[in-house]
């Protein structure tokens, strides 16, 4: 056990100053991280849409390329399954999630959560329709993808506070590692990896509905 240990940290750290350093050459990276939700920088529509590697459930690397798209893609990305609100979007999405895939339109995931959180930290109605649908959610523990989309902001110490006191198993999201969260947010990019839509809300408690979310979609597959 203690010989994979050096080799198993390489690995870490390697992978972490790739993700790091693809990140800062693409979208918004090189922008300040925001000091708080409503100063954020987000890509606007018709700005070509940043390349970023996240992380499956299972540790692996998913590199998003938006120069290879083979279909339309909306990245939904939320704080984290600690955050009630997003337990309850993610479980209204599955209203909506059949019909905008049989529309030609993936649908990514990114979470604060680091990649062994992504579906145990949910709370269970939301597991439960995650599984159902058989959700795509990606890690975002390292806050890339959330840095060069511009959404990326300083998490304050009450929220880190929340946090981590909910259990040691909550620790190492975004705001644990880096101290930043995501502002919840919606980006569609089209097969041309140019972003198409954008929602953006700096008040967490505010989520794009599902029935505009549909719409958004059957224009950009319309479009497409």
């Amino acid at each position: 056990m203690t010989r994979l240990f050096i080799p198993g940290l390489l690995v870490a750290v390697l992978t972490f100053s790739l993700v790091y350093s693809t990140a800062i050459r693409q979208g918004h990276a090189d922008t300040p991280i925001a000091e708080s939700a409503d100063l954020v920088q987000p890509l606007a529509v018709g700005e070509p849409a940043p390349r970023f590697i996240v992380e499956t459930v299972d540790s692996e690397a998913f590199d998003f390329n938006p120069a290879k798209l083979d279909k339309p893609v909306m990245l939904l990305v939320f704080r984290g399954g600690w955050c009630p609100y997003c337990n309850v979007y993610l479980s209204d999405m599955r209203h909506v999630i059949p019909e905008i895939r049989a529309l030609g339109v993936d649908v990514l995931f990114l979470s604060g959560d680091r990649p062994e959180l992504l579906y145990d930290s949910l709370e269970q109605q939301a597991q439960e329709d995650t599984d159902e649908l058989d959700y795509t959610i990606l890690s975002d523990a390292n806050a890339q993808a959330s840095i060069a989309l511009g959404i990326a902001f300083k998490a304050g110490q009450r929220t880190i506070d929340y946090v981590n006191n909910k259990g040691d198993g909550y620790r190492k999201s975004s705001m644990e590692r880096h101290g930043m969260l995501p502002v919840p947010a919606v980006f569609a990019v089209g097969r041309d990896g140019v972003i198409a839509f954008r929602y953006i809300n700096p008040d967490y408690k505010q989520r794009l509905p599902a029935d505009e979310l549909l719409a958004a979609a059957r224009a950009i597959a319309a479009a497409d």
